[in-house]
């Protein structure tokens, strides 16, 4: 594909790994119970998607996030971005093993939108969650990262699947002469 080395061969089996790995981050993403935003050091504050926890020595008291319209959103976006992408492997796979160009795009555009819905969900996310503030230094954590990484790997798929058609002679093993006429 380019003259780096990616070739389709290796692109056929690598860009579905790829889609693979952002499904599971995005799996752990939404069902971490560990947090997507804590204080300094998780002594009297943290959050994960659904739930949040306040609390000194010991003694917590958990609330569902899921009382507020924006963290319903969060969830919902979340959801259906992963049910996206999810279709959206399953499309590369079948895409991939037949090599069907017009499969190629529609799997592009469909993470193309996969994560244009979840980067709303994470901006969404922290824009409302600093009004639950009340004083300290927040720091986002290892899951709400992984939602971010699952974001990144779904745009260079996006990409690598916009492009790959671009070399249809690579894609059928057929290598087109390619011809230059110079006129004086």
């Amino acid at each position: 594909m380019f003259r780096c080395g990616l070739a389709f061969p290796r692109c056929r089996w690598i860009v579905p790994l790829l889609l693979l790995f952002a499904i599971i981050f995005d799996i752990i993403a939404i069902a971490a119970k560990s947090g997507w935003v804590e204080d300094e050091e998780a002594k009297t504050h943290y959050t994960n998607m659904w739930n949040e926890w306040r609390g000194r020595g010991g003694n917590w008291e958990s609330r569902s996030l899921m009382d507020f319209s924006w963290a319903q959103a969060v969830a919902a976006l979340m959801i259906i971005g992963l049910i996206l992408l999810i279709i959206a492997f399953i499309l590369a796979v079948v895409s991939m093993c037949n090599i069907d160009v017009g499969c190629m795009y529609g799997t592009a555009t469909l993470l193309a939108i996969v994560v244009v819905i979840q980067i709303i969900a994470l901006i969404i996310y922290p824009v409302n969650f600093n009004e639950r503030i009340f004083e300290g230094q927040y720091f986002y954590t290892w899951a709400y990262g992984f939602g971010w990484g699952a974001t990144i790997l779904t745009l260079g798929c996006s990409i690598l699947f916009c492009c790959l058609p671009q070399y249809e002679d690579d894609l059928r093993g057929e290598k087109k002469i390619k011809y230059f006429i110079t006129r004086p």
